[in-house]
C-alpha cells in the first residue's frame, strides 16, 4: 500500500490468481444454478471467461460482458439457491476487476464468489448453515499463497452483507490466520 494514495499494488499476475481462486470456488455452485435453469448458459460462460482470464487472456469487454449476464441470470432464477449460484459465477468474472484501493468493500472481490457458491449449497440443502463449513474449508484448500498475499494487502472483509457478508468474514479471518 503507498501512504499517500491508499493504494494497494496489484500485478496482472495477482489479479490472475485472485480470478483463478474464484472460479474454482465459484464452479462449485453451477450444478446448483443448472439445476434451476438448465438452458441458461450465462454464469457458466462467466466462469469460463474468468479462467480464461486466469490462464493468461485479456480483462476486457468481453469478461466485463459476462459478469453482467450472470447477474442478469441470477434475476431470473426461481430458487434463492440459483441466485447465489448466478452471483458467484458473476462474482467470479468480477475478480479481475479488483480494485487497487485499500477498502474493505474490495476483498469482496477477492472471497465473493467462495460466499456466494457456500450460501448456494447451504440453500440447495435447505439452508442447512453447516453445509457452508465444508465449502469454507474447500475454498481454505483453494486458496494459494499469492492469493493469501494479494487478500492481506487488504482491510479485513466489511461489516454486513446478511449471510454471505459472514460466510465472507468467516473465509477472511481463516486466511490471515497463520498455521
Amino acid at each position: 500500500m503507498t501512504a499517500e494514495t491508499n493504494e494497494v499494488v496489484l500485478s496482472t499476475r495477482d489479479l490472475r490468481a485472485v480470478t483463478a481462486f474464484a472460479a474454482a470456488c465459484a464452479e462449485t455452485a453451477l450444478r446448483t444454478f443448472e439445476a434451476d435453469r438448465p438452458d441458461d448458459t450465462r454464469p457458466r460462460e462467466a466462469i469460463a471467461a474468468a479462467w480464461e482470464f486466469a490462464r493468461g487472456g485479456k480483462r476486457g469487454k468481453p469478461l466485463r460482458d459476462t459478469a453482467a449476464a450472470a447477474l442478469k441470470a441470477a434475476r431470473a432464477t426461481d430458487t434463492a439457491a440459483g441466485r447465489e449460484a448466478a452471483w458467484a459465477a458473476m462474482s467470479a468474472a468480477a475478480a479481475a476487476y479488483l480494485h487497487p484501493l485499500a477498502k474493505p468493500t474490495q476483498v469482496k472481490h477477492i472471497l465473493g464468489a467462495a460466499a456466494h457458491a457456500a450460501r448456494a449449497a447451504e440453500l440447495a440443502a435447505g439452508d442447512d448453515r453447516s453445509v457452508a463449513a465444508g465449502h469454507l474449508e474447500r475454498a481454505l484448500r483453494r486458496a494459494t499463497p499469492a492469493v493469501v498475499d494479494v487478500l492481506g494487502r487488504f482491510p479485513r472483509a466489511p461489516d454486513g452483507g446478511g449471510r454471505v457478508g459472514e460466510l465472507t468474514r468467516t473465509l477472511d479471518t481463516a486466511l490471515r490466520t497463520p498455521g
